[in-house]
């Protein structure tokens, strides 16, 4: 059973009175909202308490989730839009992108490279970390949010489309534009080594 089968039967469940169902959705995501929330938020406790906020706003609308989009992209809207609401309430303006990159790609993929990693690799990593960073900070607001949606959040194309309200056709172009210019900004620093 796949990752969408196994959130839909979970969400039935749930539909059906098993509390117990959308405490495994909530184990499950729970990692990923808190991150998606520290995005907006900088105090680490303030973004659990906003991701347990959304979580429990997508508990008491459950009830009409159609199951017309996936489970996650369902929570992932209501967890930008309790962020934005929680910073609105506390006279904060919320950010206009939806999505700032953050480190949590790079955390990943930095744990890989410090293995063994001469001083001389990692300092290649940390310009290619910055240099990444600085490109996306730099891209154009819809580059910028199509190509966190699919290389920090790992979102699929039709669900990137749903979140952006526009055609795939349009992602694609999107994230291949911000491909092209993360590679361009990359290009003279791996030329150099």
């Amino acid at each position: 059973m796949g990752e969408t089968e196994s959130d839909r039967v979970l969400v039935e469940r749930v539909q059906h009175g098993d509390t117990r169902a959308y405490d495994l959705l909530v184990r499950k995501y729970q990692h990923k909202i808190v991150a998606l929330v520290s995005r907006y938020i900088n105090d680490w406790t303030e973004c659990e308490d906003i991701a347990q906020e959304a979580f429990i706003r997508a508990y008491r609308a459950l009830g009409s989730f159609r199951g017309e989009s996936q489970f996650y992209t369902w929570l992932y809207k209501i967890a930008v839009n309790t962020a934005k609401n929680h910073l609105v309430s506390q006279g904060r303006r919320p950010p206009t992108d939806d999505i700032a990159i953050e480190d949590a790609q790079h955390v990943q993929s930095a744990e890989a490279l410090r293995d063994g990693a001469t001083p001389e690799h990692e300092l290649l990593r940390q310009e290619i970390e910055q240099t990444v960073f600085s490109t996306v900070q730099a891209l154009p607001e819809d580059l910028r949010t199509a190509i966190t949606l699919r290389e920090v959040e790992g979102m699929s194309y039709e669900e990137i489309a749903e979140v952006m309200n526009c055609p795939i056709g349009t992602v694609r172009s999107r994230i291949f534009r911000a491909r092209e210019a993360i590679e361009q900004s990359l290009r003279p620093l791996l030329d150099e080594r």
